[in-house]
C-alpha cells in the first residue's frame, strides 16, 4: 500500500512558516550530499502532481513534481562535498547540508521538521522517522534533494562516462565498482567509504 503524506504534522504544529527538510546521497561512493528545506507558504494550495517519498516514485514522476514543486513553494537546497564528507563523516555532513539548505531560503522558517531521527544542531524543529512519507513538506523536499542530486550526477557523468553516473548516481553497482577497479578514482568520490578507500 502506498502511503500519501498529508499536511496533517504541519497543520498540528503552531507555526506560519513551516520548512520540511530532507538529504540524499549518503550511500554513493562519489558526489556530494544534497539537501533542500521546502515551504508551502499556501497549505490550502490544490496540489496537481504527486508528491511522496521520492525513492516510491518514477524518475517521471519525479521530474514533473520537482518543476511545479520549484514554481509553487519556497525552496532552497545545501550540499556538502565528498571532501567535507570525507572530513566530517558522512552523518555530519548530512547535517550540515540540511542547514545550509534552511541558511538558503528566503524566508525564515519558524520551526524545520526534519526526516530522520536526529535534529542538526543549529536548527529548531522535529525529526520524524519516515517524515517524507507523512510530510507533504518533507516529501517535497525529498523530491527537490534527490531530483538535483541526480542532475548534478548527470553532468558528472558527461566529464566522466566510464562510471555510468547517470544510471547509478554514484552507488556501489556492479558497473561502478568495476570502473573504479579498471580507472581507479576521480576528485568527485569520498575516499573514505570502503571500496574507494580499498582502491587507494
Amino acid at each position: 500500500m502506498i502511503v500519501i503524506p498529508d499536511f496533517s504534522i504541519e497543520n498540528e504544529t503552531n507555526a506560519s512558516f513551516i520548512a520540511g527538510v530532507d538529504e540524499a546521497g549518503r550511500g554513493p561512493l562519489c558526489g556530494p550530499v544534497v539537501a533542500a528545506a521546502v515551504i508551502f507558504p499556501n497549505r490550502d494550495i490544490e496540489i496537481p502532481v504527486i508528491i511522496r517519498d521520492s525513492k516510491k516514485m518514477s524518475p517521471a514522476q519525479r521530474a514533473t513534481a520537482y518543476d511545479w514543486i520549484i514554481r509553487n513553494t519556497i525552496w532552497a537546497t545545501g550540499q556538502c562535498s565528498p571532501a567535507e564528507i570525507d572530513e566530517l563523516n558522512i552523518l555530519w555532513a548530512s547535517m550540515c547540508a540540511m542547514e545550509r539548505a534552511v541558511a538558503g531560503l528566503n524566508q525564515k522558517p519558524d520551526v524545520c521538521l526534519i526526516d530522520g531521527n536526529r535534529v542538526p544542531k543549529n536548527l529548531c524543529g522535529r525529526a520524524i522517522v519516515k517524515g517524507d512519507a507523512k510530510s507533504l513538506s518533507i516529501a517535497a523536499a525529498s523530491i527537490i534533494a534527490k531530483e538535483t542530486r541526480d542532475r548534478i550526477m548527470h553532468e558528472l557523468a558527461t566529464q566522466f562516462p566510464m562510471y555510468g553516473w547517470d544510471k547509478n548516481a554514484g552507488y556501489p553497482t556492479a558497473e561502478h565498482l568495476c570502473a573504479i577497479e579498471k580507472y581507479g578514482i576521480t576528485e568527485h568520490h569520498r575516499k573514505t567509504f570502503g571500496p574507494v578507500k580499498k582502491a587507494l
